[in-house]
């Protein structure tokens, strides 16, 4: 099968395999990929494609990998999210700290340890006392589906991830909604 280039606004808290996002994926109809995938399911590309307004949960752990759609979301939703995520690591002292995103996800984060550069000692040039990476575990709970166990509740913990890339990151993430 062609591959399919996917764009939209797309949050992702994590590592490769151990991560919790927010998407919101918009197919390009003029995109090849998409042509051909929509001539083989026998609609047209712009069909094919859909409106590109459904955000979704997309979770990985230990190489299993799942996700929902959230119909019914609106951009505001998500970027409120981020914005409380980013503030919550602006004004973080180096403690723990949670980010509520409601009945489908909660980020509970706490300090990864000081950073260390390549030669092994602390990063950390006398800074203001705040974590330089976070461990985060995320509860995600999707919603109740009768016909399966689609609704219980999982828990994904990432690996250390610096804080600094991560704000670029939510950056990103809400220029992109804007």
């Amino acid at each position: 099968m062609s591959p399919v280039a996917v764009g939209g606004p797309a949050l992702f808290i994590g590592t490769d395999t151990d991560y919790v996002a927010l998407v919101r994926p918009e197919l390009d109809p003029a995109d090849p990929g998409v042509r051909q995938a929509a001539a083989q399911a026998g609609v047209p590309p712009e069909e094919f494609a859909g409106a590109g307004d459904t955000w979704a949960v997309l979770i990985e752990h230990d190489g299993e990998g799942g996700g929902f759609e959230l119909p019914g979301v609106r951009d505001a939703e998500p970027a409120d999210f981020a914005e409380r995520l980013r503030a919550e690591l602006v004004a973080a002292t180096g403690g723990p700290f949670t980010v509520d995103g409601g009945a489908l996800l909660r980020l509970d984060a706490r300090p990864a340890g000081p950073a260390t550069d390549d030669a092994g000692t602390d990063g950390d040039a006398g800074g203001g006392g705040g974590a330089e990476a976070y461990v985060f575990t995320a509860h995600v709970t999707p919603p109740d589906d009768p016909s399966d166990d689609a609704g219980t509740p999982l828990t994904v913990e990432t690996g250390p991830l610096p804080v600094a890339g991560l704000l670029a990151d939510l950056d990103t993430f809400l220029g992109s909604l804007a």
